[in-house]
């Protein structure tokens, strides 16, 4: 069962993911939708290049998109001082207006339309504010702190009334894939000081200036797997889920295994910020490039502002469980193991020479 899909976000962390996944199906029509205009075509993909906070725009280029069955709105607008961001009025408000500005675009000429899936996060239990109830249930009260998760949710419910077709509401933990450009990329923030750090000496430090506590990781690709499934499924109309790998990590414990992935010892741990040290070593990075022959991406499209996203998560000190009952009663059990998980996306960044093959075993 395939369809006709809009994909927005298509180059961030979970469009992407998706688009491959219903790439690799080929049952499946998709539109992706991303301010940057992208370097290759996919299968069975249209991309348009719009910026969805424009509303005409938007209205005039996703207008005569037509047989629309599903929409996946992966997109996101970040301030450039992230966690203070979160809170800003005018972030809420950009975020708000972008959803809807692609609503009204597409909903009203798709009369096909089955399904809307939409992304929330762990700030929908207040983490980002300090220690949350372990572990996070969706049927929770709603956190009492502004947040456009919730602007987004209420447009949501308010256009689904007395229409045919249904919505699925996600709420991953830190989501670990391949993308460029993100705010919130932190595979390619762990990557590259991974990289840098290995051209500096034999061993790998733990930056993290919080205490050692338990957290989840969402792969993307099983994000991305859920979105399809609940595309398909009458169980996951209109819910909301939480998305996690299946397994509970802390960071300071993950370390030996990104360690032994470069080639490295594991160094003595050592608290820093990353968003003020790191920012400092693209000189570094521009030499390993060189040197290795990397894609030519610069250190901004690689990592940019994940740097203040990596300190946030290796920094926590709150525990971050959420309870995937809910998901997995509804009939979605997959899962993956999040060391198997770390591996592959660092082959993947080597294959894509977005990162030197350090790896000595």
């Amino acid at each position: 069962m395939g369809g006709k899909i809009v994909v927005a976000g298509a180059f961030g962390l979970v469009g992407r993911a998706l688009i491959e996944h219903l790439q690799n199906l080929g049952d499946w029509d998709i539109v992706g939708l991303s301010r940057r205009k992208p370097t290759t075509a996919g299968r069975s993909t249209e991309y348009i290049s719009v910026d969805l906070n424009d509303a005409a725009a938007c209205r005039e280029r996703l207008g005569r998109v037509a047989d629309v069955t599903h929409i996946a709105y992966c997109a996101l607008f970040e301030k450039p001082e992230l966690v203070k961001g979160w809170l800003d009025s005018e972030q809420m408000a950009t975020n708000e207006a972008m959803f809807a500005n692609l609503m009204d675009s597409i909903q009203p000429g798709n009369a096909s339309l089955r399904h809307v899936s939409l992304l929330q996060g762990t700030k929908a239990y207040g983490l980002h504010l300090g220690a949350m109830k372990i572990p996070g249930r969706e049927n929770e009260p709603r956190h009492i702190h502004p947040n456009f998760y919730w602007l987004q949710e209420d447009d949501l419910r308010r256009r689904q009334q007395g229409q045919a077709w249904h919505w699925t509401i996600f709420r991953p933990q830190t989501i670990f894939g391949f993308t460029l450009g993100s705010p919130m990329n932190l595979l390619g923030a762990l990557a590259v000081y991974a990289a840098i750090s290995r051209e500096l000496g034999p061993a790998l430090a733990f930056p993290g200036m919080g205490r050692a506590v338990a957290t989840e990781i969402t792969d993307v690709r099983l994000q991305a797997r859920a979105i399809e499934w609940a595309g398909r499924t009458p169980a996951a109309e209109n819910q909301t889920f939480n998305v996690t790998n299946g397994d509970v990590v802390i960071w300071e414990h993950l370390w030996p295994e990104l360690a032994r992935r470069f080639g490295m010892e594991v160094g003595v741990r050592h608290p820093l910020s990353l968003a003020v040290v790191m920012p400092g070593k693209e000189h570094i990075w521009k030499d390993i490039q060189r040197k290795y022959g990397l894609a030519p991406y610069s250190y901004d499209e690689i990592v940019g502002r994940s740097w203040q996203f990596a300190d946030l998560v290796l920094g926590g000190d709150a525990p971050s469980l959420l309870s995937t009952i809910k998901i997995r009663k509804a009939g979605f059990d997959d899962c993956i193991d999040t060391i198997a998980m770390l591996n592959e996306h660092l082959d993947d960044l080597e294959s894509r020479k977005i990162i030197p093959g350090l790896r000595l075993d």
